[in-house]
């Protein structure tokens, strides 16, 4: 059966399509950090992007493709992808529907529905999220747009990597490489394809947490695992790479390095402190690798995808 994967060319196509919709983040830099890690360290702000994360781009990507008499949208999402839906829809005139884990955080249920989607909880494995979307479609009628395993998504996250590039050479230097976190796989996967059409000699590394490793294993074993139990305070990280997503994965990223939940924290922390952002631990995890693979890094130019800043923070007392 044909998985019908993206292109590079759909990920060009991508950011001609989205480019009214989002913004083109930062390129950041810290000497500090810098100087610990021993490498020359840019950061890719995709925590300043709308809804505060990547997942805007693969979100409207999908939905700006769909004829309009389209008008209902569902998904199933721990947070940042079910915001990015509610907000495209919105912004599409369509209605949303997102079935979230009950165990996601208070911040991302609060956005979105705040993007104006119909929350659906469920329990906290895919297979729950799946059988409840499948339950929303079967009453509704509605269009789901996967959270990462769909051509559309991988094309749309993938104009991270165009831009990134883009920056790169505006500022005339070429990275040696690219480090981004792994969950679902729609970053990596759509960065690998920008890197493959744009800069070929550039490295991509993906970043995972140990307690998650599903895509560090499979892509040792050249098979697609399904089975881990994840257990990790990056909660945009616990679900499984795609089926899509592995197969571009497997064609463009070298490796994908593990880290530790307290390497997650240390690198979070130092992220909020030193550059004064605020990034969720999925995005951490970037850094993180960096730090416990030192060696595969120092002296290099290295791009770090910091993918989202939606942190439930509590209240001022």
């Amino acid at each position: 059966m044909s998985l019908n994967l993206p292109a590079t060319e759909d990920v060009f196509s991508a950011a001609q399509r989205i480019a009214p919709f989002v913004h083109e983040t930062p390129l950041m830099t810290s000497e500090r950090l810098s100087d610990l890690a021993g490498a020359e360290l840019y950061f890719k702000c995709e925590h300043l992007q709308k809804v505060g994360a990547f997942k805007a781009r693969g979100a409207v990507n999908a939905v700006l493709q769909l004829p309009p008499e389209q008008k209902l949208v569902a998904t199933h999402s721990s947070g940042n992808h079910g915001a990015a839906l509610a907000w495209a829809a919105a912004a599409s005139g369509r209605e949303s529907i997102v079935v979230m884990p009950e165990n996601a955080p208070a911040v991302k249920k609060a956005a979105v529905a705040g993007y104006g989607a119909k929350v659906v909880e469920c329990g906290p494995t895919l297979a729950n999220r799946e059988a409840a979307l499948a339950d929303v479609v079967s009453e509704t009628g509605a269009h789901v747009v996967p959270p990462y395993d769909d051509p559309r998504i991988i094309a749309g996250q993938g104009t991270v990597g165009v831009e990134l590039v883009r920056q790169c050479r505006e500022r005339g230097f070429v990275p040696d490489l690219v480090v981004a976190p792994i969950g679902g796989g729609g970053l990596l996967a759509g960065t690998g394809l920008a890197l493959r059409g744009l800069l070929p000699e550039c490295k991509l590394i993906g970043a995972e947490p140990a307690g998650a490793a599903d895509a560090h294993l499979s892509l040792r074993s050249g098979v697609r695992r399904t089975d881990v139990v994840s257990n990790t305070i990056a909660d945009g990280l616990r679900t499984t790479i795609g089926e899509r997503n592995f197969a571009v994965v497997r064609d463009t990223v070298q490796d994908i390095v593990t880290v530790s939940e307290d390497g997650i924290r240390d690198a979070m922390h130092l992220i909020w402190s030193r550059m004064k952002q605020l990034v969720e631990p999925s995005a951490a995890v970037s850094l993180a690798g960096v730090f416990e693979h030192a060696s595969r890094f120092r002296g290099k130019k290295v791009v770090l995808v910091l993918s989202g800043g939606n942190v439930d923070m509590p209240a001022p007392a």
